[in-house]
């Protein structure tokens, strides 16, 4: 369709995932989420998408204007709520607004009771305890805690495959020597080391990431050193070497493609666990810095607040949706790459043809 050729396995890889529908309508389901909050920025925020005045077109996103760019007082940045600079613009032009007026730090002064406020027409999920949109907050907590798991996911697995792939290839002494640094690295108390560092540096999203990197990477290493241990004594790899072929092309063109068949079945649930982690940390206060939109953050706003309820349902429904989706995922990509399933077509294929051959299909 698109101009890719692909192979047969791959094709009824493919196919199978399809076929497991809870999983392929979750993975659809979860990219349509994910690409929405993407561009949070167009959806939610306290700046205008586009603003004519004095038949001049304005992108406030994009650019910072001050206040005598509409004829204000000051040369400050323009805050587009302010009733002066509103009555200025709407006299002169007009604003198209996102559909969520606030961004994820914006404080709503106008809420009719004290904050947390309950959900009305301008808030439909309420505001939290210094009055700031939860739908809003909610939204980019979505994407960041998102990104942070793709992120920790992808620089996990590279290490672990890495790690694993050496151990596994070669065995001997260096598999005994990563096997006991991993035995003492696994065994740190990983929550007491970030609270020490978190009261030595301000944490930030990068030094949480490379923080939890260094623990992360072991989840890999077990299942991608097994498959090469399994896999490195086989026939064809006698034969590559025997070829003159090195160690790194024999282990990147005829060992790795086969152990990642084992590894892709477990990156949605590490997934999972790293958006899981950051919540933990966030909700615990180890994690992002304060202000940041967070999950966890909401989360412990609900438990702090018990008569706002929303805040707690609110991040309950939205964490059980996000983690249901990828729990789908995951056993749809189990499904796609599991060959007794390819084995089982094949055979049914073959019998299929055979008795339509014969006329004697039952």
């Amino acid at each position: 369709m698109f101009g890719f050729n692909i192979s047969e396995i791959n094709y009824r890889r493919l196919q199978n995932f399809k076929a497991n529908k809870r999983g392929y309508r979750s993975f659809k389901i979860f990219l349509f989420l994910f690409f929405f909050t993407l561009f949070a920025e167009f959806i939610s925020n306290d700046k205008p998408l586009v603003v004519k005045y004095d038949n001049s077109f304005y992108f406030p996103i994009f650019k910072n204007y001050t206040e005598k760019t509409f004829d204000g007082d000051f040369e400050t940045y323009t805050d587009y709520k302010d009733p002066y600079i509103k009555k200025k613009i709407e006299n002169n032009g007009w604003m198209v607004w996102p559909l969520i007026p606030y961004s994820h730090d914006t404080i709503n002064y106008l809420i009719p009771t004290p904050a947390p406020s309950p959900p009305d027409k301008e808030n439909l999920l309420g505001t939290d305890d210094q009055g700031r949109d939860v739908l809003a907050r909610l939204i980019y907590g979505f994407r960041i805690s998102v990104l942070f798991g793709l992120s920790l996911t992808l620089f996990s697995s590279i290490i672990g495959i890495s790690a694993g792939a050496i151990q596994g290839f070669f065995g001997g002494i260096i598999d005994l020597f990563f096997q006991r640094i991993i035995e003492i690295w696994s065994g740190l108390p990983v929550l007491y080391i970030l609270i020490i560092l978190a009261s030595i540096v301000e944490p930030n999203i990068f030094w949480l990431l490379g923080i939890m990197l260094l623990f992360s990477w072991m989840s890999l290493v077990g299942v991608v050193r097994a498959e090469f241990l399994r896999t490195r004594n086989f026939e064809y790899v006698h034969a590559a070497r025997a070829l003159g072929l090195g160690n790194l092309t024999i282990m990147k063109r005829h060992i790795l493609p086969n152990a990642m068949v084992a590894t892709l079945t477990f990156l949605p649930f590490i997934l999972n666990g790293s958006i899981t982690t950051l919540t933990s940390l966030d909700f615990l206060g180890f994690g992002l810095p304060p202000g940041s939109p967070s999950l966890g953050e909401l989360l412990a706003q609900g438990k702090a607040n018990l008569n706002a309820p929303w805040l707690g349902i609110t991040v309950f429904i939205t964490l059980g949706i996000m983690l249901s989706l990828l729990i789908f995922v995951g056993e749809a990509v189990r499904d796609a790459f599991d060959p007794k399933k390819y084995l089982e077509q094949k055979t049914f294929r073959l019998f299929s043809s055979k008795h339509l051959t014969l006329g004697t299909f039952p």
